[in-house]
């Protein structure tokens, strides 16, 4: 006799990778769908973490480095996969690349996820407080309004 049980699939946990240059456009198709910014992204390609699913990149974060501070950004999870914990997973994993890094303070600007970062242990800040170097990155001089929220986080 056939069992009229329903078959159950377990579920897989995305495992946590460093980026490779060839999940360029996973990334850029996860980012765009969600309406972050590109400009930049191959400055943080080097310090990016990747939720690689069994559909492939279901998420991603990345760090732009200046010395000793970076630019947390590009955190992005995919659609469906939202409230699951990869993107706090995601945080904390570029959190200790960055610090394996010798970055010692990471910023980011944010439209979406004001209430969010808190939760990780960032703190509001203004333009004014940001280190001069950050004020490069193009997330500041091109491609985040300046109605984006500042937070950092000392690490």
């Amino acid at each position: 006799m056939m069992s009229t049980e329903p078959t159950i699939e377990p579920v897989i946990e995305p495992a946590l990778e460093s980026a490779l240059e060839s999940d360029r456009a996973a990334i850029d198709g996860l980012l765009i769908a969600a309406g972050l910014p590109l400009d930049g992204l191959e400055i943080a390609l080097p310090n990016a973490v990747v939720a690689r699913g069994r559909d492939g990149i279901v998420g991603c974060a990345a760090v732009e480095a200046y010395g000793s501070v970076g630019l947390l950004r590009s955190v992005c999870v995919a659609p469906q996969l939202r409230s699951s914990g990869i993107g706090r997973r995601l945080v904390i994993a570029t959190e200790g690349l960055a610090a394996s890094r010798g970055i010692v303070e990471l910023w980011l600007l944010t439209e979406t996820a004001v209430g969010w970062f808190p939760r990780l242990g960032y703190a509001a800040a203004t333009r004014a407080d940001v280190p001069a170097a950050l004020m490069t990155s193009p997330e500041f001089t091109s491609a985040c309004p300046e109605s984006a929220a500042v937070l950092r986080k000392s690490l």
